[in-house]
């Protein structure tokens, strides 16, 4: 029996039940030696000797008991006291001093556990056991019957053994722990936090425990009345108050906001996981003892955290705005506000009117400044809780979502800068980027999708506030509100054009009743759309690509842009002159072919035309389509004279720009014909299209009607030597049938031309060339002269027939050499002795220069014979005539020719 024992002995057999784990026979040696062993040393003895890897639902009965003081249904039954029989006095004492219990008393439990011994015992027990042992899985079993021994176990157990547990064993166990249970206790309350939240979200697939960690670990954690303080703060009648603080809680919501910019994904399941302050993960039998004031506390930073978490999401796409959308609509949902769109893309299909918001708090570069700085901060604006401030959050991840769908990323904070800054240069900057970007992701029924496109635009411009609702005029109005609607319609109206939208185009800016544009304006951005469509095509047939594109943008608002306006007419020159050109084979740069974009570029478009005539043979013989082509570079306006025109401009004077364009093309063509040896043409071309400088004395105006090249043309024309390679003319006329005499006869006629239209410092040159080609023409007459009359010595001229040549007769139109010789008293004189000879009269009569209007260039005869009474003036001297009358009146005082010298021919 139990009661023989001395308490020594008591002692010992408790240790020894205790350290075999035989817990009934200790249960009924406490019942027997109730006296001796009192519950606190009962609770040092399991403390010390109770193996901790003994299963805490055989000893829990035990200590349920002993802590009800109910330890009378362990009295019956028989002990087992072998162990301590047999031992003296003395052996007894020894062998109990040795045993060492451990005390309950621990500087490292909570102060208010110290005059509890079962909870003290409990926490202890729960220390050893996860230092000694690793048995976490076995803690709660031990501690959960005790909920309801005390509030301070049990807060103690939900704020810091559920949490630790939870995290080490039920969600997360692939790791050992970094902190023991005791450690754990020790952090600081922002370090508990974020090693209770160092596994969420942290690998793939564990994205859907997010809400399960922060309900089952964050929230038994703030049960915990150690983890609450108080602050006091400033109300606004400058009264001091107290408030409820939570340095854990904080760092819980600084953890919210730093995922939003490193893993956003993990911010947005928290906020679809997670219900809030109301959903914590106590189990079923704990309730939340949060007050009031710490619900409304966590309530309100959980509402600014995800505020700032939308502002914070820096990653701009398709799928991380939503996410922002799904942040701010939990907390609006929470706030009683259901009316807004179940997802991001419905909302931004109604484009809301968000004009029932007051945002003119908002504006300026401060606001730009909340957007990156204390957003938990009570006194930043954009993420209190308000009604203002979370329709402001809706409308820039609208505006973000909808420059993003256009192809330009956009975030949260991209937008607000634009909103809140209001930089000008920079919304239309972006608006132009949006309609660009807009053009390449076309999709669907086109007119319906440019449709959305403007209405999201204009939706961008004014969040729907319409202009002549009364505001603020600080108020923000949309991301562009501070550009005109007239530059945003006009963008638009450019994109409606550049991609053939012209029905719609019409239909919205022609058709309508409200016309968003005004005429000009809409003719002016025809205009210019044609001409990029111009500058952008490829082949200058006008019936194909960009050429084909510009002739239906210039024609596709019939009624805005006439056919008789002057830019219609302009693209139309363009258009007619650019297919001119397809006809031709044209390469201006090596390896390039032909853009019609040069045209406009070119400093000198006409001479574009040179380069066709140089690749093109025989292209110089279709001098009329050269000449229309170069008149429609006139009109079109590209050249560099008629640039300086305004295309709107009907004042506009382009004839002498016309006559320039007309002069150097003739030139052109008589320069090709030159180049490819034929000669025939370009005399013809000399002669019948080289315009002479009038004959009304006008000096002023015949030095305006000069040009650098016609003088030259009708020169190189006149410089040119006939060779192998000259083609030979289709008929004769009436010109020699010496086809040297008349070579040579039509030089002299395009040198003589070269002198009526050349300018005064050319003119000793070409009379120099004029000269030498004289004497190569007596020389050739004479040559034929000889050549005839040697025939005619031996009387075997060929084709001559014995009977008598008529008298008195005229001579023939094709003067031979014979009958050049019989007048030889006409042998030509140089054009250096007439300019001598009527230099010494002129000395006379320089006062009646200005009257010459041609030159006598040759003397009478001495004595006639009867058979020459009517003697027949020279072509050549007609010529030289013609040439020298112009000379003389141009520059006589430098020969001093004579202007009043009478003929002496009759």
């Amino acid at each position: 029996m139990s009661s023989s024992l001395s308490p020594g002995q008591a002692l010992l057999l408790a240790a020894h039940y205790a350290t075999h784990a035989d817990i009934e026979s200790l249960a009924r040696l406490s019942s027997q030696q109730a006296k001796v062993l009192h519950k606190e040393l009962l609770l040092r003895i399991l403390l010390t000797y109770l193996p901790e890897t003994v299963t805490p639902s055989i000893y829990v009965g035990f200590l349920l008991s002993l802590a009800g003081d109910s330890l009378e249904e362990y009295s019956d039954g028989v002990l087992d006291t072998a162990p301590v029989e047999g031992l003296s006095e003395d052996e007894v004492s020894k062998r109990a001093r040795k045993l060492h219990l451990q005390q309950l008393a621990c500087t490292d439990a909570p102060n208010h556990f110290q005059n509890d011994p079962i909870s003290s015992f409990l926490i202890q027990r729960s220390y050893k056991m996860d230092s000694e042992t690793g048995l976490l899985s076995q803690v709660l079993s031990l501690l959960t019957p005790f909920l309801s021994h005390s509030p301070e176990l049990r807060s103690w157990i939900t704020s810091t053994v559920v949490p630790y547990i939870r995290r080490n064993v039920e969600y997360y166990t692939d790791e050992s722990p970094p902190y023991s249970l005791l450690e754990f206790q020790k952090l600081s309350d922002p370090a508990a936090v974020l090693y209770l939240l160092s596994r969420t979200g942290s690998r793939e697939g564990e994205k859907g425990f997010i809400g399960r960690d922060i309900r089952g670990l964050i929230g038994p954690w703030l049960q915990g009345n150690n983890r609450w303080t108080s602050k006091t703060t400033d109300n606004d009648n400058h009264n001091a108050s107290d408030s409820v603080f939570s340095a854990g809680w904080e760092q819980f919501l600084e953890w919210l906001t730093d995922q939003a910019v490193t893993s956003w994904t993990v911010s947005v399941a928290v906020f679809e996981q997670w219900g809030g302050p109301k959903d914590l993960g106590l189990g079923e039998t704990i309730s939340s003892e949060l007050t009031e004031s710490q619900f409304q506390y966590l309530f309100q930073g959980y509402a600014r955290a995800a505020l700032a978490s939308a502002y914070l999401i820096s990653e701009s796409t398709v799928e991380a705005l939503p996410g922002a959308y799904q942040i701010t609509k939990h907390i609006m949902s929470l706030l009683s506000h259901d009316d807004i769109s179940p997802a991001l893309d419905m909302a931004v299909s109604r484009l809301p009117d968000m004009s029932d918001f007051d945002a003119s708090s908002f504006l300026g570069m401060k606001t730009a400044t909340y957007m990156r700085n204390d957003l938990l901060k009570e006194t930043n604006p954009l993420t209190s809780p308000t009604e203002a401030a979370m329709a402001l959050l809706l409308a820039l991840i609208m505006s973000a979502s909808i420059c993003t769908g256009f192809g330009v990323p956009y975030s949260v904070r991209k937008a607000g800068d634009l909103a809140f800054i209001q930089d000008q240069r920079e919304q239309k900057g972006e608006i132009a980027k949006l309609i660009r970007s807009a053009s390449t992701r076309i999709q669907g029924d086109e007119d319906q999708y440019w449709s959305q496109v403007r209405n999201k635009i204009l939706w961008l411009h004014t969040w729907g506030i319409s202009r002549d609702q009364p505001a603020s005029s600080e108020a923000i109005r949309g991301i562009a509100g501070t550009v005109s609607t007239e530059f945003i319609e006009t963008e638009i109206l450019k994109a409606l054009l550049s991609n053939s939208r012209y029905a719609l185009a019409k239909s919205i800016y022609e058709d309508s009743h409200n016309k968003p544009l005004a005429a000009e304006i809409i003719q002016d951005t025809v205009y210019q759309a044609a001409l990029r469509a111009f500058d952008n095509a490829s082949n200058p047939n006008r019936s194909r690509g960009g050429l084909k594109k510009c002739d239906e943008i210039i024609h596709s608002f019939p009624a805005t842009l006439d056919k008789t306006h002057p830019a219609t007419k302009r693209v139309e020159a363009l258009l007619r002159c650019t297919h001119a050109l397809s006809d031709y084979r044209l390469t201006l740069k090596q390896g390039e072919p032909f853009k019609p974009v040069v045209l406009r570029v070119h400093s000198d478009p006409i001479s574009i035309i040179d380069k066709a005539l140089e690749q093109n043979p025989k292209a110089y013989t279709r001098l009329p389509e050269f000449l229309e082509m170069a008149a429609n570079m006139v009109r079109a306006g590209i050249t560099q004279q008629a640039r300086s025109i305004k295309f709107d401009s009907e004042a506009g004077d382009n004839s002498k720009e016309l006559h320039r364009a007309e002069k150097l093309i003739i030139a052109s063509c008589i320069e090709a014909a030159l180049r490819e040896d034929d000669f025939e043409t370009a005399y013809s071309y000399v002669v019948s299209r080289l315009e002479t400088p009038s004959s009304d004395g006008n000096q002023a105006r015949q030095k305006e009607d000069q040009d650098e090249w016609s003088w030259k043309a009708a020169l190189k024309a006149g410089q040119y030597i006939r060779t192998e390679r000259t083609l030979l003319p289709t008929h004769l006329g009436i010109a020699s049938g010496n086809p040297e005499i008349r070579h040579l006869e039509q030089r002299i006629e395009c040198l003589a031309t070269a002198l009526r239209v050349a300018p005064t410092s050319q003119l000793q040159e070409i009379l120099k060339t004029f000269r030498r080609c004289e004497e190569q023409l007596d020389s050739a007459i004479n040559e034929e002269a000889a050549a005839e009359a040697s025939w005619a010595g031996v009387g075997e001229v060929p084709g001559a027939f014995e009977s008598q040549a008529p008298q008195n007769l005229q001579p023939a139109r094709n003067m031979t050499a014979t009958a050049a010789s019989r007048q030889a008293e006409e042998a030509p004189m140089s054009l250096f002795d007439l300019s001598r000879a009527t230099a010494s009269v002129a000395s006379r009569n320089f006062t009646k220069l200005s009257n010459l209007s041609s030159l006598a260039t040759s003397r009478a005869p001495a004595s006639p014979s009867p058979s020459e009474e009517a003697p027949r003036v020279r072509k050549r001297d007609q010529l030289r005539e013609a040439a020298t009358g112009t000379l003389v009146s141009g520059v006589g005082w430098l020969l001093g020719a004579n202007v009043n010298r009478e003929a002496t021919e009759s």
